[in-house]
Order: structure tokens, then C-alpha cells, then sequence
């Protein structure tokens, strides 16, 4: 049972990336999926977050409007599309699943059944 993140790279100022989040030995049919990032001497902070019925998604103040969190169930995946990127978004990202958790819940800080590994993201010129 795990969560992967993938995706990550390197990207100029104003560029664009798309994460996912794969499961594996489980379905997230029944989990709400948050995304986080933690920078080099920055604690970890809360990036998006979409329920498990997919009707409802939660966003960070840094990234409203630039970022925008999506599933689809059937492929159990989970993407961040990040768009607008800006230095200061340079991060590992990762993903964790709760339990039928609200979107704002994992904003909260609720805490996590699963959490992934991540994938790192570098914004720079």
C-alpha cells in the first residue's frame, strides 16, 4: 500500500508542471488526497486538496488560482497542475491520502493515513 508521487522537474519562472499521485494496493475511491511541499529550512506546508467524492477542492492562499487539483478514480490518480510557477514554489511535493476527510480538513493539518514519497520541484532562470 503506498502513494507515488511523480512529475517534478525543473521549470523556468512562469512555466508550467503537472504532478500525479499514483496509488497502489489500494483504491482512493474512499480518500481525499492532499498535496503538500516542504522547502529546504521551511517546515511543510499545505499546497491543495480535492475530497473523496471529488466535489470539493481546497487551496492555499500561495497558489489559488494557479494551481488546480483533479482526480480520476478509475485510473487512481490524483494530478496537481501547476501553472503561473514561481521560484518561491521550488519544493519536494508529496501527496497523502486521509480517510472520507474534507478538503479543508487536510488543509487543517488533519492527520494522514498514507503519505508518499515526493518529487522534487525546482522553478529557476
Amino acid at each position: 500500500v503506498q502513494l507515488q508521487a511523480s512529475g517534478g522537474g525543473l521549470v523556468q519562472p512562469g512555466g508550467s508542471l503537472r504532478l500525479s499521485c499514483a496509488a497502489s494496493g489500494f483504491t482512493l475511491d474512499d480518500y481525499t488526497i492532499g498535496w503538500f511541499r516542504q522547502a529546504p529550512g521551511k517546515e511543510r506546508e499545505f499546497v491543495a486538496a480535492i475530497s473523496w467524492s471529488g466535489g470539493s477542492t481546497y487551496y492555499a492562499d500561495a497558489v489559488k488560482g494557479r494551481f488546480t487539483i483533479s482526480r480520476d478514480n478509475a485510473k487512481t490518480t490524483v494530478y496537481l497542475q501547476m501553472n503561473s510557477l514561481k521560484p518561491e514554489d521550488t519544493a519536494v511535493y508529496y501527496c497523502a491520502a486521509r480517510f472520507r476527510a474534507t478538503a479543508q480538513a487536510m488543509g487543517a493539518g488533519t492527520p494522514v493515513d498514507y503519505r508518499g514519497q515526493g518529487t522534487q520541484v525546482t522553478v529557476s532562470s
